[in-house]
């Protein structure tokens, strides 16, 4: 993706959340010279922040995700069981574009309409060696409550419900009839490691440097940090 186009997806993206009266937390309008004053903050350690992705595909507007991590715990505390457990993201899907098919090894998630046109999950269970089960249905709790659907069948969630996914249920979610603005609440985030896609792409797209950046992207502090700077 064109550095240019990341801009403009963040300056819409932003406008599009609040519209929602969702307050973005003051470290999103952090510069990337700001970013590196805090190159040893838990914001760059744990990739809270902004996040859009075409998966590596060049097609954002038809396969793609608007994300901001607000919080994420440490997978340390994850292991021991105490301490900061949960994540907690703000995201867009755009009219008909599609976040593919994909599952998690660890986290457990509950995907929420926050507002907007209806989300629309397509849902599928696991074999035992993680690959998709074609024939099994699936049972989720929405809002409390268990649904079952048959293999690949469609969850549609007006805004104010919610879903929870838990390790293993294979999930691709899109917007229908109007954008999404989304939330997530989760166990500690991990998407360098804890993604797992059906077909051959990448979690995280790379920058074609056309323009400076307005704000770094998680996927650019990698390479924009120099944390032995700070």
């Amino acid at each position: 993706m064109k550095r240019s186009q990341i801009n403009e997806i963040l300056k819409s993206g932003d406008a599009f959340i609040r519209s929602f009266g969702y307050v973005m937390p003051p470290f999103a309008y952090w510069t990337p010279e700001d970013m590196q004053a805090n190159a040893d903050s838990m914001i760059i350690e744990r990739g809270m922040g902004w996040d859009i992705t075409d998966y590596g595909e060049g097609r954002f507007d038809e396969m793609g995700l608007f994300l901001f991590t607000v919080r994420n715990g440490d997978a340390a505390d994850l292991a021991s069981g105490r301490g900061m457990l949960y994540a907690e993201k703000i995201m867009i899907s755009r009219k008909d574009q599609l976040s593919p098919m994909h599952r998690h090894n660890i986290k457990a998630e509950d995907i929420i309409n926050r507002g907007g046109g209806k989300l629309v999950l397509e849902l599928f269970e696991s074999e035992e060696d993680g690959s998709i089960d074609r024939s099994a249905k699936v049972s989720v709790p929405v809002d409390g409550r268990m649904r079952t659907l048959e293999a690949g069948g469609l969850l549609k969630l007006d805004p104010g419900e919610s879903v929870t996914l838990v390790p293993g249920v294979w999930h691709a979610f899109w917007a229908e009839k109007e954008d999404v603005l989304i939330g997530e609440v989760s166990t500690v985030n991990d998407d360098k490691t804890d993604n797992v896609f059906e077909m051959p792409i990448k979690r995280f797209s790379t920058a074609e440097e056309d323009t400076p950046p307005v704000h770094l992207l998680v996927s650019d502090y990698d390479t924009h940090i120099n944390r032995s700077a700070s």
